[in-house]
């Protein structure tokens, strides 16, 4: 019986009330007819009866139905929990699983999940778990499922979504990829070849990387002399990814082998994400710029994100700076100056003689066109082998009275000042960034290798990495400012003394312009001496120093890692020279020192001898650098830790060098 049938034959309540009615004018009839009124009675009592067992019927009926419709309700609801295509299952407080139905025992290794560990199906889950997660996927047997995570009830719904992930993950392999080529080096290398020479190169060039991209699926496509244009795919870019970009080494290898000429090198600038075509170029744009920036030789990939993948880097840059980007460089910075109503000098934080030699040298630019410079410095961020040159720059007012705290900086900045940063070009690094938002013209001057931190919007930017030192850079510039105003002797010292300790005496990044500069400067009564007398060592340092090498290690027969014990603390100049140290020794081509620092950090210095790019494997660790001298700072780790993320990263770098 339905439950349609019942309401048909469901017994109205107005019933009830004609019998009552009926009752009542029964009653009274008995008053006026009697005889009438017991014949009616008799029918009263007929109707009565019916209606009584109708009813009895019916909730006969309805209680028949009920436990029908209970019974089968309690069928299809085990039948659904056993055998609904959804996976369902239920953990204890150890993460064990107590109860699982049917459905999801055909994705596991045995027939029951039964007694087993939640981490059988992931190793995240647990974890998940843990960080009250709602929600997460994972991967069983190939198909991948989305879990709903009820806490309080430790209860896991599992629902397959392996065609909605497969439909996505075709979706992202398939999203176009752009790629700008530039042949880093190919005007310096082709001006003085004749033509045949010159068109053996390009055919040489173009048919290596024709042949790369017909194996990869790549349109590719030649715009100029040195460019190329190249379409693929998110899948594409998966597998050259993979395999670390080897067509750097394949083009370099074209002309490695000729002694006469420097090897022609590639930049590749990636962009890739789910954006239009035009956003897609600019990235790729963007981050051909930052390959450049950081020498070339080298690939950048920038997604819509904003975040950015490096690869390759592996070769000293081929210096392309010339006398007449100097010059030009010179005169723009000059017009700034005279623009502007004061200029403010920042290096970086901790700063070195570099940073200070190079500080100096704009102070003297500004002055030399009449209008005041000041320096930031900050005092009690002082490295202990710095004490020395700020004691001798003390001595001459006349300059001294320039360096100011990075507070008073913020009293005197206006809209019109020029904001100059050397021997940096981080934000994060600078030791007042607020002076960047207080003024928009900003001239920034460094010979690090670009990293994706930089300054925003900055007027001029004079960044080679082919130069020695940001000293160097700015003594080229001096050359070409106005006579009136001679270098005074501890200006051209500090100077001096800037290229002398990033050269390491002349013996790293040396090129013929460093020693021009340094004619330039010795010219102009820069005391060598002097500088002697600023990079003494301290014996205790020495000593110090000592310790840390005895600690060394050797890893792949010629990587030396030095770490220090947990509880000692060095500071990074300190770090940094033990790193100098042991590349000197007999066999070691790149160094590591890892301590813990003041500031309770752990901090890492490393060298090469360029045959391992340092700086790649520093950036991994959220540091920078060069190619030969790098550095990182770790916050919220142990010395331990450290060393074996950084025994992770070589073996990964070792490991693509092979591949490659």
């Amino acid at each position: 019986m339905s439950l349609q049938s019942l309401r048909k034959i469901a017994p109205r309540n107005h019933l009830w009330i004609i019998h009552i009615l009926s009752f009542v004018m029964l009653a009274m009839l008995f008053y006026f007819q009697w005889m009438i009124a017991t014949l009616l009675t008799v029918v009263w009592i007929v109707s009565l009866y019916i209606t009584v067992r109708r009813e009895t019927g019916f909730y006969h009926d309805v209680e028949s139905y009920v436990a029908t419709l209970s019974h089968r309700i309690k069928r299809v609801g085990e039948e659904a929990l056993l055998e609904m295509p959804i996976g369902i299952i239920l953990f204890d407080e150890n993460y064990h699983i107590e109860w699982s139905n049917p459905y999801i025992h055909q994705f596991g290794e045995s027939d029951t999940l039964v007694g087993q560990s939640l981490s059988t199906l992931s190793e995240e889950l647990i974890e998940l778990i843990e960080r009250e997660e709602s929600e997460t996927w994972i991967d069983l047997s190939g198909y991948m499922f989305r879990v709903e995570i009820k806490h309080s009830e430790r209860l896991l719904y599992l629902f397959d979504r392996t065609s909605e992930h497969h439909i996505k993950q075709l979706y992202d392999e398939e999203q176009t990829v752009l790629a700008i080529i530039y042949l880093d080096n190919y005007e310096e290398i082709t001006r003085n070849m004749d033509d045949s020479l010159k068109s053996q190169l390009n055919s040489e060039v173009t048919s290596t990387l024709n042949e790369w991209a017909l194996h990869y699926g790549l349109y590719l496509k030649r715009t100029s002399q040195d460019r190329f244009l190249a379409v693929g795919t998110n899948k594409v870019l998966t597998s050259l990814e993979k395999t670390r970009f080897s067509i750097l080494d394949d083009v370099r290898e074209l002309t490695g082998d000729d002694e006469q000429r420097n090897p022609v090198t590639l930049s590749l600038g990636i962009g890739c994400g789910s954006v239009p075509l035009r956003t897609l170029g600019e990235l790729a744009q963007s981050s051909l710029d930052l390959a450049l920036g950081r020498g070339g030789d080298q690939v950048v990939i920038k997604d819509d994100s904003g975040k950015v993948r490096f690869f390759g880097g592996k070769t000293n840059p081929m210096e392309k700076r010339t006398r007449v980007r100097a010059r030009v460089i010179s005169h723009a910075l000059k017009d700034l100056v005279k623009e502007s109503d004061q200029v403010i000098i920042m290096g970086h934080k901790s700063p070195d003689m570099d940073s200070i030699g190079a500080a100096i040298g704009i102070l003297n630019i500004a002055q030399a066109n009449d209008v005041e410079g000041y320096v930031v410095f900050d005092p009690d961020d002082l490295n202990p082998g710095m004490h020395r040159i700020i004691e001798a720059i003390k001595e001459e007012s006349s300059v001294w009275q320039y360096f100011i705290t990075p507070d008073d900086a913020d009293e005197i900045v206006t809209n019109r000042s020029l904001i100059v940063i050397v021997d940096t070009h981080k934000p994060s690094l600078l030791p007042n960034e607020r002076l960047l938002s207080k003024s928009p013209y900003k001239v920034v001057i460094d010979h690090h290798r670009r990293s994706e931190d930089f300054i925003d919007d900055p007027t001029l930017v004079y960044m080679e990495p082919y130069a020695s030192s940001t000293s160097e850079l700015v003594t080229e510039l001096l050359e070409y400012q106005p006579k009136k105003l001679k270098l005074k002797a501890i200006e051209a010292t500090a100077l001096l003394a800037g290229i002398i300790v990033d050269t390491k005496s002349f013996s790293l990044r040396t090129g013929s312009r460093t020693f021009d500069a340094a004619s330039y400067l010795r010219s102009n009564g820069a005391d060598t001496v002097l500088v002697q007398r600023f990079m003494k060592e301290d014996i205790n340092h020495y000593i110090k120093r000592g310790k840390l090498i005895e600690r060394a290690e050797l890893y792949y027969e010629k990587i030396a890692i030095a770490v220090a014990e947990e509880t000692e603390v060095y500071d990074n100049v300190l770090i940094a020279q033990t790193a100098d140290t042991l590349l000197t020794m007999n066999g070691i081509t790149a160094s590591f020192v890892i301590s813990k620092r003041d500031d309770e950090q752990i901090g890492i210095s490393a060298r090469s001898l360029g045959d391992v790019n340092v700086q790649i494997l520093m950036e991994k660790m959220g540091g920078g650098g060069h190619l030969t001298n790098a550095a990182a700072q770790i916050e919220d780790s142990t010395i331990a830790a450290t060393k074996e993320h950084l025994l992770l990263i070589l073996e990964q770098y070792f490991i693509g060098r092979d591949e490659s």
